[in-house]
């Protein structure tokens, strides 16, 4: 069975049972984002609490972070590859059983190596999970709206960083930090019985094999679009890591002023998920230089006005989403150029964001750590917001003359 009628199946599927909507399909997968967005996400913010029970300090309990990170770039390629036969939905509620296991593990871990080991498991099933909800809800729905289905699965993400995050930050404070990683359990849980219930009943593709999937490895576009939201994406996370770190040190803001800081970030991150995967759906290469041009823009003022007030900080760390919203259209653009390697191109999507997650406060790192301070990681932002709007334009103009676009 082809990708094409692959995705007719799944939306016929879909239409004939009266008791599931693309709506409520694109809502459970979503579910699963939120889970993934507060376990990744929420880790930053409870970091001295269990770095002070597992007696290890704040610089070793970052490698924990780490080990999370590292789990999505492994996890992503082998499970898509390993699992290319199997039913998505039966894939998706075993990487969300999966992912509630890991997390109640990390939430029991007696010591800080059985914590880290539990955290890098937990983050095999991210990068798999997204890949695959993307494909998914693009199947759902018509072709003309499939950026927009992917936004909505975002969603979760984008939402978690915004009330998911500060509620497990609350719980910590009055439950422990363990609690918030069992809620990160049910989460899952849930997640994985609303997928059983919701998702499409489509067969397995008879094509579909490793050897397909590996294909994807050797095509010059995917490993382009790739490299473009690992190196332009990383401008984000260079000024979102430091976010908390300038409003202390810098504005001399208290956690309270972090947290509202924090919130408005993920307000932004939302808004413009859905913006631009609207935007794509018309236009999708248009929507990318949007979101770079603008995000190198935005993120170039930072440093000019986050060392003001806490005011003017609160600007473009709202406007620096427009940058956040290119997710969406990088994982829309894999699934037009992956060919029939469609599943590992979507998780490895994932792999990338998560480099670019590393690579972004590396930079920023270094130029802080020169003297130049927090609101100096906006410049390098910029740049690497420049540097995927560069790579961005290559990617286009190699698929023009080769005749893919």
């Amino acid at each position: 069975m082809s990708d094409q009628t692959a995705e007719m199946t799944s939306r016929q599927t879909t239409a004939t049972r009266p008791d599931v909507s693309a709506g409520m399909v694109i809502f459970a997968l979503a579910m699963g984002g939120f889970a993934i967005g507060v376990a990744e996400f929420a880790s930053m913010a409870l970091l001295p609490d269990f770095a002070a029970e597992l007696g290890v300090t704040e610089a070793r309990a970052a490698d924990a972070i780490s080990a999370y990170a590292l789990g999505v770039v492994v996890g992503a390629p082998i499970l898509s590859v390993a699992a290319a036969r199997m039913r998505k939905r039966r894939l998706l509620v075993w990487l969300m059983m999966a992912f509630a296991a890991f997390n109640a593990l990390a939430a029991m871990a007696p010591t800080f190596g059985l914590f880290t080991a539990a955290r890098f498991a937990s983050g095999l099933p991210h990068g798999a999970y997204l890949g695959v909800a993307a494909l998914v809800a693009a199947s759902v729905v018509p072709r003309h709206k499939r950026a927009t289905a992917v936004s909505r699965v975002f969603l979760g993400l984008t939402i978690a960083t915004t009330i998911g995050v500060p509620v497990a930050s609350i719980m910590s404070t009055y439950l422990g930090w363990r609690s918030s990683l069992y809620m990160v359990s049910a989460l899952a849980l849930a997640c994985a019985l609303a997928v059983y219930l919701k998702a499409p009943r489509t067969p397995a593709d008879a094509k579909a094999n490793p050897l397909t999937e590996l294909g994807a490895l050797g095509n010059r576009q995917v490993w382009l679009t790739l490299l473009t939201g690992a190196i332009g994406f990383g401008g984000f996370f260079a000024v979102y890591t430091y976010i908390a770190s300038n409003v202390q040190t810098t504005l001399g803001g208290d956690e309270t002023a972090v947290a509202l800081m924090l919130m408005i970030a993920g307000v932004g991150m939302t808004v413009f998920n859905l913006v631009m995967g609207a935007l794509a759906d018309r236009n999708m290469n248009r929507t990318a230089i949007l979101s770079f041009g603008g995000g190198a823009l935005v993120l170039g003022l930072y440093p000019m006005l986050a060392g003001v007030s806490l005011w003017t900080m609160a600007l473009p760390v709202a406007l620096m989403g427009v940058l956040g919203g290119v997710s969406t259209v990088m994982q829309t653009r894999l699934m037009n150029v992956a060919g029939e390697a469609q599943q590992l191109a979507a998780s490895l999507h994932h792999a990338a964001f998560n480099f670019a997650n590393a690579l972004g406060p590396f930079l920023a790192a270094r130029v802080v750590a020169g003297g130049h301070g927090f609101p100096a990681s906006g410049y390098v932002g910029a740049a690497l917001a420049v540097a995927g709007l560069l790579l961005y334009l290559l990617t286009v103009a190699d698929a023009k003359r080769r005749g893919l676009e």
